[in-house]
């Protein structure tokens, strides 16, 4: 009965890491499919450009917003590490702003609040060495709710986008740039907003009717 019990366990453990590399290599062919993409994707003049993860990557958001100068440059499962890595192609355009929300899939990889902000840090520097007249906005990471079964603690990791997204916003301070908080207006009893998803994490129409109503005024302005 020991050994059994012993075996079930290597094999559960074979059969997770298995299911994780799956997954890594479908989130990676995804990636590279995406960037290779936008690298040949014309550039036009005063786009104005979203980058970040899955959330951004399922709007449409010239359309949303009506203007053809705004490019989507959402990549499912991203991180910031790969926002950096492809950050030439987003700012080779010198684009006239840059909202950036990227962040959760890192915290539910592991990745520690330090490590996050290092390369938000890298991807502000080489924006303004790179394109000057980019303006540059900080998107909070938004709440989730337990509906999303894929994140094992809600709790505990619902605690570390508080944390990262005070980090954040000092980091906006700190270099300058804008800080929009789409956390709090997101919120309903301390969790995602069940209206705005049918999933615990990503939205719906009307979620990223609601993300347009907060940004609007940046995009004008």
């Amino acid at each position: 009965m020991k050994y059994s019990l012993m075996l079930f366990f290597i094999i559960l453990m074979i059969v997770n890491c298995y299911a994780q590399e799956e997954t890594r290599r479908k989130h990676l062919t995804y990636y590279e499919q995406r960037k290779s993409l936008f690298e040949l994707l014309p550039n036009d003049k005063d786009e104005i450009i979203f980058v970040g993860n899955s959330i951004t990557d399922g709007c449409e958001w010239s359309e949303l917003f009506r203007d053809k100068r705004i490019k989507n440059r959402g990549i499912s499962a991203d991180v910031a590490e790969g926002v950096l890595i492809r950050l030439d192609e987003v700012i080779e355009s010198k684009p006239l702003k840059v909202f950036l929300m990227i962040g959760i899939n890192d915290l539910a990889f592991g990745y520690s609040i330090a490590e996050i902000l290092l390369n938000y840090n890298s991807i502000i520097s080489k924006i303004k060495n790179d394109s000057k007249a980019t303006k540059v906005y900080i998107q909070s990471v938004l709440p989730i709710n337990e509906s999303f079964s894929k994140f094992k603690s809600y709790m505990k990791l619902s605690a570390k986008i508080v944390l990262l997204n005070k980090e954040l916003q000092k980091l906006a301070t700190d270099n300058d740039i804008v800080y929009i908080n789409l956390y709090d207006p997101f919120l309903l009893n301390n969790r995602l907003n069940p209206e705005f998803t049918n999933d615990g994490l990503h939205l719906t129409g009307k979620g990223y009717l609601f993300w347009k109503e907060l940004v609007e005024k940046y995009i004008n302005e």
